[in-house]
């Protein structure tokens, strides 16, 4: 969202710093065990977080939704869903013009060309977020004349089946459409409880202190096998363990539970001055998502190959900082001359809904 959609709250930006830090965590730590062909113990904080991290991600997207969806349709459109298909298209073909050569010499140009193509319909690799968010905008518009509770109870349903079409477009929908409109229908209570979080700060951390130890039994321990088959599938490689934590209804009560640690952890934090870097990255964590896949690919390989350190898991950690803080740096310097914000802000000829105000010739990733 824009800022000036959003205004700025500084526990929702300190709740989306945190998720933009687990989400570029998980590609960071599981890309290092890929090609260590080990694990290291930061596989085991990604599977923690995994039955929290995108649901809380999504949820916070659509907190503000419900100040936008009457907006005319035109507007609507150009905001929701031109707005996120030009950072697509733009760092799409970036992350190819780093790939592409790779892909050409290992199996053709004509591989190369048609993995470009293929992404405008399959999601590519650390971008589908952005792929698919312009979806949920959609639906959310096209079905707020029916009852809540009815497009609720079928988004639902959707997460509680264990779909795996391998359409990740499709499965994804399904796995986290329900959250994102629990975020634009239930947006006054969970601000509520954000402002309860506030004044109840013993109560949350008796809950965590409950909660945490509990999260982590059910992510891993394994599922019964006599329930294997509902065991919801590990779409994306995300830190799936097969635990009781991925059956029906236990991951969305799971998912729960973990946004609200999450939202009430951000409202505590936020607004102190050790935390702001926190909320700064979460009011940015677009610039973070668009760009950390090259910090975090060239961290990668120069620890794996120079062996300086030997430890799986702290490599990881490393490469999940190199690979948050490379993105700020680059946003920094675009700031710093001047040049290059088309790759954070969506330029005027981009608009279909161009702004009459001149201050509005560029709006930001977010």
């Amino acid at each position: 969202m824009s800022a000036s959609e959003s205004s700025r709250i500084p526990w929702v930006d300190t709740a989306k710093g945190i998720c933009i830090i687990m989400v570029v965590m998980v590609h960071a730590t599981l890309g290092v065990e890929v090609y260590a062909g080990a694990e290291g113990w930061m596989g085991k904080v990604v599977s923690f977080a995994r039955p929290f991290r995108m649901p809380d991600f999504f949820l916070i997207s659509g907190l503000f939704l419900g100040l936008v969806i009457d907006r005319p349709w035109l507007r609507y459109i150009d905001r929701k869903v031109v707005h996120f298909a030009y950072f697509y298209v733009l760092w799409l073909t970036i992350q190819f013009a780093f790939k592409a050569p790779g892909m050409a010499m290992e199996q053709g140009p004509l591989y190369a060309l048609s993995a470009y193509a293929e992404a405008y319909i399959q999601p590519f690799g650390t971008l589908w977020f952005i792929y698919i968010l312009p979806l949920f905008f959609l639906v959310v518009r096209l079905t707020k004349t029916l009852p809540a509770w009815l497009v609720l109870a079928w988004a639902a349903a959707l997460e509680i089946l264990p779909v795996e079409s391998g359409w990740i477009t499709f499965d994804e929908f399904c796995g986290r459409f329900f959250y994102f409109y629990a975020g634009y229908l239930f947006a006054t209570n969970i601000f509520a409880i954000a402002d309860w979080a506030r004044e109840n700060a013993g109560k949350v951390l008796a809950f965590i202190a409950v909660w945490a130890p509990l999260n982590g039994i059910l992510v891993f321990t394994p599922a019964p096998e006599a329930l294997a088959l509902f065991v919801q599938p590990d779409i994306g490689h995300s830190g799936a363990t097969g635990g009781i934590a991925e059956l029906p209804f236990v991951s969305i009560m799971l998912a729960s539970a973990g946004i609200f640690v999450v939202i009430s952890v951000a409202a505590l934090i936020s607004g102190h001055r050790w935390s702001a870097w926190l909320t700064w990255l979460g009011a940015h964590s677009i610039v973070v998502y668009l760009a950390f896949f090259l910090p975090m690919a060239v961290t990668r390989t120069v620890l794996l190959k120079t062996g300086i350190i030997a430890d799986i898991g702290t490599i990881s950690l490393l490469t999940t900082i190199a690979a948050v803080a490379g993105p700020v740096i680059l946003y920094a310097m675009v700031k710093w001359s001047g040049y290059g914000s088309f790759l954070f802000e969506r330029p005027d000829w981009a608009k279909i809904d161009r702004p009459s105000n001149r201050s509005d010739k560029l709006q930001p990733a977010e």
